[in-house]
């Protein structure tokens, strides 16, 4: 079943993925990035993104050096499908342990409504339809790990969380927190260790690794955690935004969640984003969740027999229904959140029409390979596998003129304000650039001088 269950998964992931790419939904920010970071670790470069600037070596915005080993597969595979290739097999075998553990814990009936639950929940989804992240590669250590807790199985589940440390810098107070689990739960010098290697780590790697990567020898991210917003508590919990994103968090298992010390392992990431003063982290969109689904499943699965014993004790007569209604609750909550889910898009015809049109794509085509293009964010990932790519309208500039430009003409909405587009678009011919092929909204410029 577990098996099954993922590669279920992989097949959904796969081709939700890859539709968005092909039918032009997705953006340079995130996957164009990504790629090009991908890229140069395949060629064993620096792991610079023209996307973020000229020169920026990304191990100066995030610390995610695990992101070299994707470079062999992309070397055979060079294309951004690859990564998101890569991001659907990732989040397809978490399923496998969470499915077991559920199963171990709950039986075939319970346990295996838990591993579907999991691999439809909206965290995942809401990852896989936001571009490539590097959260996918924490995921899956993070649900082998939750299932060698669950075991008691101490040290695999310490070689399971270190990797965490090499995925991105924040998750070294995840290790922390799974190192505080096996304090109290197994061997307490051990979690005691394990928590100190993973404080140790989130601090060198924000305070000194960041900044010694980044142009300006800082961490721009900890600018999100400065300000202060009268009571702290107030903070964690407003605007409401953030409670609703608790509640969701928890609802798919039936609150069962919360009866598991495994919970504990959620609470950095929670805490982290609810502190940031950057709204985008508070709700459920994008990749921010996706890392806490298989916390809060594991936790419910190992917390299910528990709540049956006690409802057994004090209610003898409900006590065989405890579980069917757990189940049918996940069921429930699962396909009525599954039809406004991207994966229920699939099966729309609105996800299927092209956002770029195959004349679009004929345009950029005349776009030589191994040239220095300027693109629109939502053009830029059509490119970054043949093509050095700069964000337009951040480029060109008086200082820089890639050799091509990329834009959508009329702009619409995105990074940059539809005024700002225009007006770059406007001073394309000041800078030296000719109008050199145009496909409905598409326009392809030439540097001339």
């Amino acid at each position: 079943m577990p098996y099954l269950l993922a590669g279920f998964a992989f097949l959904l992931y796969e081709l939700l993925s890859v539709v968005r790419h092909l039918t032009g939904r997705t953006t340079g920010f995130d996957l164009g990035i990504f790629e090009q970071v991908v890229r140069n670790y395949a060629h064993l470069n620096v792991p610079v993104s023209e996307l973020k600037g000229p020169g920026v070596n990304i191990l100066g915005d995030h610390f995610s050096p695990i992101l070299a080993a994707i470079g062999p597969v992309y070397l055979l595979f060079p294309s951004p499908i690859t990564l998101l290739t890569v991001q659907a097999a990732a989040f397809a075998l978490s399923v496998v342990p969470i499915t077991r553990l559920a199963v171990s814990a709950c039986g075939w009936g319970l346990g295996g409504i838990l591993g579907a639950a999991y691999a439809l929940s909206w965290g995942i989804q809401s990852a896989v339809a936001f571009d490539f992240h590097e959260t996918c590669l924490a995921v899956v250590f993070v649900a082998f790990c939750l299932e060698r807790l669950y075991r008691r199985e101490w040290w695999q589940a310490c070689a399971y969380a270190i990797p965490l440390l090499l995925v991105k810098e924040d998750l070294g107070l995840t290790v922390a927190a799974i190192g505080l689990y096996i304090a109290l739960r197994g061997p307490r010098k051990m979690g005691a260790l394990l928590a100190l290697v993973g404080v140790a780590a989130c601090a060198l790697t924000m305070l000194v690794v960041i900044p010694h990567f980044n142009a300006y020898g800082q961490n721009t991210y900890l600018g999100q955690a400065a300000g202060t917003v009268g009571n702290p508590l107030v903070r964690f919990v407003m605007p409401v935004q953030k409670l609703e994103t608790v509640v969701l968090l928890l609802a798919p298992t039936a609150f069962l969640a919360l009866r598991s010390p495994m919970l504990i392992i959620a609470l950095p990431t929670i805490a982290w984003r609810f502190w940031a003063t950057n709204p985008a982290y508070w709700g459920t969109d994008f990749h921010y969740s996706a890392i806490l689904m298989p916390v809060v499943f594991a936790a419910a699965a190992a917390a299910a027999p528990r709540v049956h014993a006690a409802i057994t004790a004090a209610l003898p007569r409900y006590s065989g229904q405890m579980y069917r209604t757990i189940g049918a609750w996940c069921v429930v909550f699962a396909v009525l959140l599954s039809v406004q889910s991207p994966i229920g898009h699939l099966f729309r015809g609105v996800i299927w029409r092209p956002v770029l049109s195959s004349a679009e794509r004929r345009t950029l085509a005349t776009i030589p390979d191994r040239t220095t293009v300027a693109a629109e964010n939502s053009l830029a990932p059509q490119l970054t596998n043949r093509t050095e790519v700069y964000l337009f309208p951040a480029f060109p500039t008086q200082q820089f003129c890639p050799d091509w430009v990329a834009v959508v003409d009329p702009p619409e909405p995105g990074l940059a304000p539809v005024d700002q587009q225009l007006a770059a678009i406007r001073q394309l011919p000041v800078l030296g650039y000719q109008l050199a092929d145009r496909s409905e909204q598409v326009s392809v410029y030439r540097l001339t001088r």
